[in-house]
């Protein structure tokens, strides 16, 4: 009796460790793409990280060329104060949609370069991606020439296929990026 016991025990824990093969927690570029674009999906890419507060007032001549693209681009109205030597900007209506950040986009990813070989770190098996992307849900206003112009990052961003770098913490629910 006790031979069918271990056989049963035998074949579950054979089943288990077959199955962990093929599983979200492996470390494969396809589980490393599900991971990044999971958290691409909800973390958007935009012009400015720490958002100004609006109406926003600048006299420096690099901000006023991208504030004046966004003018151009008609998410932004300006006034200027010239007393002060002082351009003044508000959010327009169309605006309203994008401030104060400005997003353009989120990343999706295509392929995955290379990875280290998970190690510990945290407590959670990590490993370091290069990887492949292309933006997805481009707004019109951010292709015009004027906001590619002011913004190069961003502009080299939606013109193609670029390349970055991140890691990820192995989960039991897969492959994450740590917050």
């Amino acid at each position: 009796m006790k031979t069918p016991v271990k056989t049963l025990a035998a074949i579950t824990f054979l089943a288990f460790v077959t199955a962990g093969c093929n599983s979200k927690t492996k470390a494969t570029p396809e589980n490393f793409i599900t991971g990044l674009n999971a958290s691409f999906s909800t973390h958007s890419e935009c012009l400015f990280a720490d958002p100004p507060r609006f109406p926003y007032g600048t006299s420096d001549k690099e901000e006023i060329k991208q504030y004046d693209s966004l003018v151009k681009a008609q998410l932004l109205t300006v006034a200027q104060e010239a007393a002060i030597h002082v351009n003044r900007y508000t959010v327009s209506t169309t605006g309203t949609r994008y401030a104060p950040r400005f997003c353009y986009g989120h990343r999706t990813v295509t392929s995955i370069d290379s990875f280290t070989p998970p190690a510990q770190a945290n407590g959670f098996p990590e490993t370091h991606v290069t990887y492949r992307y292309t933006m997805q849900d481009v707004p019109v206003w951010a292709k015009t020439p004027e906001v590619e112009a002011a913004f190069p990052k961003m502009a080299a961003a939606i013109a193609g296929e670029s390349t970055a770098q991140a890691t990820l913490a192995g989960t039991l629910a897969g492959w994450q990026v740590p917050e």
